[in-house]
């Protein structure tokens, strides 16, 4: 009975610690964040890398450590014992909602079966260390309703090893572990197994350095031996969980900001509205219209004859006007007609069927002759057929 209620008593007592720490911290959270929303902004750019922020951070943490899980299942032992743990971690934020990160704790998780009748009736096992690696994505980093927040959610799983050593109805386990009836081997201090931790949390930001952090996760082992009872022989895997409140510490230069707390579409929105992007907006805007302008003047021509006003040095031309490449008129060719010494007779015809000329043909001859006296030179004579006869009288003069 004395055992019972200082069990009681204890477990009270651990509850109204951690209520009150708790109200404190949320004070102290609300007072920080009135303070830092003073502060100079971030220099920190969109696609800047992970060099501008603090990414690392060191933690410490101490909580409940139980038999039971929140998901249910199967137990060996129906009554859980409060007991305390503890632990570290070490975390590389890798961008705004995702970071890995290095966890060891250790601790004792006790329980027993309740108005038992047969053994065992109650079991103690220690955790000589467990250590794993989580993946932890913080839920509430993006956020369309405020600029920064001072409380985050996340969720984490990951890959560990544990080495414990269970005593049961006061048999001590440990320097005695010599595994299963499957698995022989020399006694070793503790028994290690391979464990998957999955959890969830809230943290609350205390200051630039400083976050607050609430946790719970479930630890799931490969073995059926944590608590030194086997389920009747089958394979029924053992599992516990562990409750936590610890502080973690942003580490990094102070003129950096802590990548765990920057909202991307706060940063994205003061860089759009950042002054000196506005200016080089509106110069280019003034460029583009100065093109536009210019590419508007080079395609006017007044006189449509082809030159752009810029380039015309012969405004004005009329309608049609042949120009060159400066828009000036072209220099209108003359047509002369070429010398020629060569004169021109009237036709010569002779009497049909006959080789007599008619007697029009002859002062023509005579104006010939005097021609060739007077100036000397050659005679082309060209003889054509008539059109007066028949085609087969005209082949035979041909």
């Amino acid at each position: 009975m004395f055992n019972l209620k200082k069990e009681n008593y204890e477990l009270f007592y651990f509850k109204k610690s951690l209520a009150v720490s708790f109200v404190a911290l949320m004070g102290v959270t609300s007072l920080a964040n009135a303070q830092d929303s003073t502060g100079s902004s971030s220099s920190a750019k969109v696609f800047g890398g992970r060099g501008q922020y603090r990414s690392w951070s060191f933690g410490i943490n101490g909580g409940v450590l139980s038999p039971f899980v929140a998901i249910g299942g199967t137990n060996d032992f129906n009554k859980m014992d409060v007991n305390l743990g503890y632990g570290i971690s070490l975390r590389k934020q890798l961008g705004h909602a995702f970071g890995l990160e290095g966890n060891i704790f250790r601790g004792k998780v006790s329980g027993s079966r309740q108005n038992a009748t047969i053994s065992p009736k109650e079991f103690e096992t220690e955790i000589g260390y467990a250590a794993d690696i989580r993946g932890v994505v913080n839920v509430a980093t993006v956020d369309f309703l405020r600029r920064e927040n001072s409380v985050n959610f996340f969720v984490t799983a990951g890959y560990g090893l544990i080495a414990y050593a269970p005593k049961v109805d006061g048999f001590d386990w440990k320097d005695k572990a010599i595994g299963d009836v499957n698995d022989r081997h020399d006694a070793k201090t503790y028994v290690k197994e391979a464990y998957i931790p999955v959890g969830a949390g809230v943290k609350f930001k205390v200051s630039e350095r400083v976050s607050f952090n609430l946790g719970y996760t479930m630890h799931f082992i490969d073995g059926d031996n944590f608590d030194g009872t086997y389920a009747n022989g089958a394979s029924n895997k053992d599992k516990f969980s562990y409750g936590y409140a610890g502080l973690e510490f942003s580490l990094g230069s102070k003129s950096k900001p802590n990548l765990d707390w920057v909202n991307p579409l706060a940063l994205m929105y003061d860089e759009l509205k950042d002054p000196s992007l506005r200016q080089e907006v509106e110069a280019l805007k003034a460029r583009v219209a100065n093109v536009e302008q210019a590419v508007e003047g080079l395609k006017k021509d007044s006189d449509g004859d082809g030159v752009s006003d810029q380039f015309d040095k012969c405004p004005g031309t009329p309608a049609g006007t042949a120009v060159d490449g400066s828009g000036c008129p072209l220099p209108k060719m003359t047509e002369t007609a070429p010398a020629s010494n060569v004169t021109r007779f009237e036709t010569i015809q002779f009497e049909f069927n006959s080789s007599v000329l008619k007697t029009e043909a002859y002062p023509t001859l005579d104006k010939l002759s005097s021609v060739l006296r007077e100036n000397g030179g050659k005679v082309a004579v060209n003889g054509y057929a008539s059109s007066e006869g028949t085609a087969c009288i005209q082949f035979e003069i041909i």
